[in-house]
């Protein structure tokens, strides 16, 4: 008997599918900067550009008074015009954002410095002195940066750094909610019960675990303080308790422009739109910051 068989013919063997290899995972880019992120830096940018520029050059001494040339419109010699004074409006603008930015920086570095320890502080210990920090940021939202310069103006005299402080104190409160929120958040993740566990002393936690992962939130803060320090100061300047004259300011320029409104616009549209510029950058930097550091989107570090 033949024990051979006979092949099965090609087109009825059964077929068996190739098993491809797994796809290897797309790998995540960085995300993209958000349009309201790039606008945001694109006015600030040019905030700080012009503060840089008065540094180094400005057409003419911003201090200057030429009575000869008051009142003058927009011309190639004096591209904003002059003011009552006949001082050159394009040189007091550059100036006045040297201004604006040096009393943003120092009051905002004041509430950084003093109101995220505070929150920290009062996230991590909690009881007694989180109710104290608390309740006593409360009391100094009651004291706003106007009321508080009118305190200070009394004492000292008006100045520019009666005006920084007084809005730094007053940004205080904000600082601190803001660490706060963000150190009772990281306080009940487990790599910090695990740190607890382990015997770390608080100060060794708010250094490693609290601080590198609320500060993404401090930096939002910093930007949205840093748009109200910036009309507080023009504020401020137009009611005459912040920086004194000669020196230029953007607030003062529009309080000198009030009886000029009728014959010479551009005197309170320059300086105006100088100060709509530097809030609406920092705000859109803020909001594109939070977008980015948005707990949501990237995960926290332990």
């Amino acid at each position: 008997m033949d024990t051979t068989q006979n092949p099965v013919p090609a087109s009825q063997a059964p077929r068996t599918q190739a098993v491809s290899a797994p796809a290897a995972p797309r790998r995540r880019g960085g995300r993209r900067l958000s349009p309201t992120l790039i606008a945001g830096l694109v006015l600030v940018g040019i905030v700080v550009v012009t503060a840089a520029l008065s540094l180094v050059w400005t057409p003419y001494d911003p201090v200057q008074a030429v009575p000869a040339d008051r009142l003058q419109g927009p011309s190639a010699a004096h591209l904003f015009g002059t003011d009552k004074y006949g001082r050159d409006l394009f040189s007091g603008m550059l100036v006045g954002a040297r201004i604006t930015l040096f009393v943003g920086l120092i009051s905002v570095g004041i509430a950084l410095l003093l109101g995220t320890p505070l929150g920290i502080i009062a996230g991590i210990r909690g009881g007694w002195i989180e109710e104290l920090i608390m309740r006593t940021s409360d009391i100094a939202l009651a004291f706003p940066a106007l009321l508080l310069a009118i305190m200070f103006g009394a004492v000292f005299g008006p100045s520019t750094v009666s005006a920084m402080i007084a809005i730094g104190i007053s940004t205080i409160p904000g600082f601190a909610r803001v660490a706060r929120s963000g150190t009772r958040q990281v306080m009940n993740t487990e790599y910090v019960l695990a740190a607890r566990a382990a015997s770390q002393s608080r100060f060794r936690i708010a250094l490693r675990h609290v601080l590198p992962n609320i500060i993404g939130i401090v930096v939002v803060q910093c930007s949205v303080a840093f748009a109200l320090a910036v009309l507080a100061e023009a504020a401020l300047s137009f009611l005459g308790l912040g920086t004194p004259p000669p020196t230029p300011s953007w607030g003062r320029m529009l309080q000198e422009s009030q009886q000029f409104l009728g014959t010479h616009p551009t005197l309170a549209i320059f300086p105006g739109a100088a100060i709509a510029i530097a809030v609406m950058g920092f705000n859109l930097l803020g909001d594109g910051l939070r977008d980015r550091f948005d707990p949501k989107l990237s995960g926290g570090r332990a």
